[in-house]
C-alpha cells in the first residue's frame, strides 16, 4: 500500500514566492558545502600516488566522501533533527572545517581516508537547505523552489572538479582543502548572522523518526523508483567524472589546466535543474524522466566517438560530459518534485532517503571508475557507464518496484 499523508500532516504554506535574496543565499550554500564531496574528484590520480593507494584503489579517495555523505541523510539530517535546524548546519560546517583541515595535511592512506569519510558526513548539511527552501515557497511554486537550490547545489557540484584541478596546477592538492576549510569559515559567519531559525514541526522522538523512515521506503513506491533511478544515474555520473580525468592525462596528455577546463564543459548540464522544476510544476513528470534517463545514456554511446585521443574525440567527450551532467541534474530534480508533493511533514526523511540511496549509487560508481579504467581502459569503463542508466531505463519502462 502506498503511503499517502493525511491532511493534519501537512504544515500550512506561505503563499509568497521566496526572496530572490534567500534563494540566492541557500542555493549558494549548498553549493559550497556540497563542493566538498567533490574536490576530491579529479585529483584521485596526484592524491593516490602521495598517499601510496594503488591505481585501483583510488577510487576510494572519492567513494570514502561519499559513503560519509549518505550516513549523514539517513541518520543525522532528517526533520526531527536533535536541535534547530540553524544551529545544527552552524555546527556541523565548523566540524567541516576541521574534516578539510585534516584532509589538508594528510600524508598516509589511513588518515585521508578516514577524513573523508568525515567531510562527506559534515557536508550532508547542504540537504537541510532543500526542504527548507521548499517549506517557504507556496505549493504551486514547489518544483522551482528545489530547481533554483538545487542548481545552485549542481553548480557546486560541476565547479568544484575545475576550481580543483586549477588550484593544483598551480600549488597542490593540499591547497584545495585549506580552501574548502577558509570557505567554510566564512559560510559559517554569514549563515550565523543570515539564516533563520527553523524547527521541523513534527511529535516523534529521533529513534521514533528513524524507524518511521524504514516504514517510508517500505509504502511509498515512487520513494522507492525515484531513489533507484537517480542511483544508477549518479552512479554512472559518478563513474564518468572519476575515469575522465585518468582517460584525459593518459590518452589526450592533458595538464590539470586542460582537465579543469574540460570539467567547465560539465557545468552546462546545471541549466537543466531549473528547467526542470518549471516542467514538473505543470505537472509533467513521466516523460520528462524517460528524457533524462536516455540523455544519460546516450552520453557514453557518444564518448566512443572518435579516434582515441584524436581533436574529435577530444569533443565528443566534451558533448557526453555535457549531456550527462544534463540528464542527471533534470532527473534529480524531477525525482525531488514527485516525493515532495506527497506533504510538507515528510520532506525532511523523504529527502533525505532519496539523497542517501542514490550517493550509495554515487559510491558505487566512484569505485567502479578507477577500477573499470585500471582493467579495460575507457572501452570497459563507458561501457558500464552505459549500463547503469540503461538498467535505469528498463526499470522505467517497467514501472517496477
Amino acid at each position: 500500500m502506498s503511503h499517502r499523508p493525511a491532511a493534519s500532516d501537512r504544515h500550512p504554506k506561505r503563499h509568497a514566492a521566496i526572496p530572490s535574496w534567500i534563494t540566492l543565499l541557500l542555493a549558494a550554500s549548498c553549493g559550497l558545502i556540497v563542493a566538498n564531496l567533490y574536490y576530491a574528484q579529479p585529483l584521485v590520480g596526484p592524491i593516490a600516488s602521495e598517499l601510496g593507494l594503488p591505481a585501483r584503489a583510488a577510487g576510494l579517495i572519492v567513494t570514502m566522501i561519499q559513503i560519509g555523505y549518505g550516513l549523514g541523510l539517513l541518520f543525522f539530517f532528517t526533520d526531527a533533527a536533535p536541535t534547530e535546524n540553524r544551529r545544527l548546519i552552524l555546527i556541523v560546517v565548523g566540524l567541516d572545517v576541521l574534516a578539510a583541515l585534516a584532509l589538508a595535511f594528510s600524508s598516509e592512506p589511513l588518515p585521508f581516508l578516514a577524513a573523508a569519510l568525515l567531510v562527506g558526513l559534515c557536508s550532508a548539511a547542504a540537504q537541510i537547505i532543500v526542504p527548507y527552501a521548499v517549506h517557504l515557497a507556496p505549493d504551486a511554486m514547489a518544483g522551482r523552489a528545489a530547481g533554483n537550490v538545487m542548481s545552485g547545489l549542481m553548480l557546486g557540484i560541476m565547479l568544484s572538479r575545475p576550481f580543483a584541478s586549477f588550484v593544483t596546477a598551480i600549488s597542490s592538492w593540499h591547497a584545495v582543502f585549506l580552501f574548502s576549510a577558509v570557505a567554510m569559515t566564512a559560510l559559517a559567519c554569514v549563515l550565523s548572522m543570515t539564516l533563520p531559525e527553523h524547527r521541523p514541526q513534527l511529535q516523534l522522538r529521533y529513534g521514533g523518526l528513524l524507524a518511521s523512515m524504514g516504514r517510508l521506503l517500505l509504502t511509498t513506491p515512487v520513494l522507492r523508483r525515484r531513489a533507484l533511478y537517480q542511483a544508477f544515474l549518479f552512479a554512472a555520473f559518478s563513474l564518468f567524472w572519476t575515469a575522465s580525468p585518468l582517460l584525459l592525462a593518459n590518452v589526450f596528455h592533458l595538464s590539470q589546466e586542460g582537465i579543469a577546463l574540460f570539467a567547465l564543459a560539465g557545468v552546462a548540464g546545471a541549466v537543466s535543474a531549473p528547467i526542470a522544476g518549471r516542467i514538473a510544476d505543470r505537472g509533467w513528470l513521466r516523460l520528462p524522466t524517460g528524457v533524462a534517463i536516455s540523455l544519460a545514456a546516450a552520453a557514453f554511446l557518444v564518448s566512443r566517438l572518435g579516434e582515441p585521443g584524436s581533436p574529435a574525440a577530444l569533443r565528443a567527450l566534451v558533448a557526453s560530459a555535457i549531456l550527462l551532467d544534463f540528464g542527471v541534474s533534470a532527473n534529480l530534480v524531477l525525482g525531488q518534485r514527485a516525493i515532495f508533493s506527497l506533504g510538507a511533514a515528510y520532506r525532511g526523511r523523504l529527502n533525505g532517503l532519496y539523497i542517501a540511496i542514490f550517493f550509495m549509487g554515487a559510491a558505487g560508481g566512484s569505485a567502479l571508475g578507477a577500477w573499470t579504467y585500471a582493467e579495460g581502459g575507457w572501452a570497459l569503463t563507458s561501457s558500464v557507464g552505459f549500463a547503469l542508466p540503461a538498467a535505469a531505463f528498463i526499470f522505467f519502462i517497467a514501472g517496477l518496484l
